[in-house]
């Protein structure tokens, strides 16, 4: 169920130079902010996990996702090239999983690992919050990498419908409107990490066996899914 050499040609879209700069932009303004905010105020843990779930879990993780799962297979759609992967005799599940294993490492890498600098940044690891929100990212970057490689099979505007997904409903909705929250990626990490910490600082709306069943689901769903619009795409170039 996974192929190297599609792994290799995804990996090589990913972290191209200009895709790569794009990646590394936030984890880089979330280190800069770390900084100045530890030299300005000195360990806070309150402020620390403010930043850290204000802004790394709730808009990083998920822009991130939008560009590593949208960008592993929608400019191959968009330009036609797909079809040349498709004639290969590699099955179209194996494409998929391959595809969504390599946009969440990828993911997780530009996510998790700053997430984590910055919270040893801000306080030290205080009250395990560096870990904790270490582990949301990770959770998370599995649920947005299946999800918008998913939107990258259905529509050619995957990435203006993912960053409306990242910015509106989860850093807008997903962290202040309480309906929304239940149906909130950063809520179902939330619950993962919240067995992690020390005290109350890092909390969820959902219960922790539901988080896991939603983030399950949605993630196999999601993975499911699109193989089946894969094998469609396939079947129409074929007419």
């Amino acid at each position: 169920m996974y192929d190297p050499t599609v792994a290799r040609l995804t990996y090589r879209a990913l972290l191209g130079r200009r895709r790569a700069l794009i990646l590394g932009a936030l984890p880089l303004l979330l280190i800069v902010i770390s900084v100045a905010v530890r030299a300005l105020s000195g360990a806070d843990d309150q402020v620390a996990a403010d930043l850290l779930g204000g802004f790394a879990l709730a808009t990083m993780v998920p822009i991130i996702g939008v560009i590593a799962g949208t960008g592993a297979i929608g400019p191959e759609i968009d330009d036609g090239s797909v079809v040349y992967l498709l004639a290969k005799p590699v099955k179209r599940p194996t494409i998929i999983l391959t595809k969504l294993i390599v946009a969440i490492a990828v993911t997780m890498a530009f996510s998790a690992i700053p997430t984590f600098l910055a919270g040893l940044i801000l306080n030290g690891n205080g009250q395990q919050i560096a870990v904790a929100y270490t582990v949301a990212a990770l959770v998370a970057s599995i649920a947005y990498a299946a999800m918008f490689l998913l939107l990258g099979t259905v529509t050619r505007h995957a990435v203006v419908f993912g960053l409306v997904y990242a910015l509106v409903w989860e850093a807008l909705f997903g962290s202040l409107v309480d309906g929304a929250r239940t149906l909130s990626v950063q809520q179902w990490a939330l619950a993962v990490a919240q067995k992690v910490t020390d005290g109350d600082l890092v909390t969820s709306d959902v219960g922790l066996p539901t988080a896991v069943i939603l983030l399950t689901v949605v993630t196999a769903g999601a993975t499911w899914y699109a193989g089946q619009k894969l094998r469609t795409l396939k079947l129409a170039g074929e007419e």
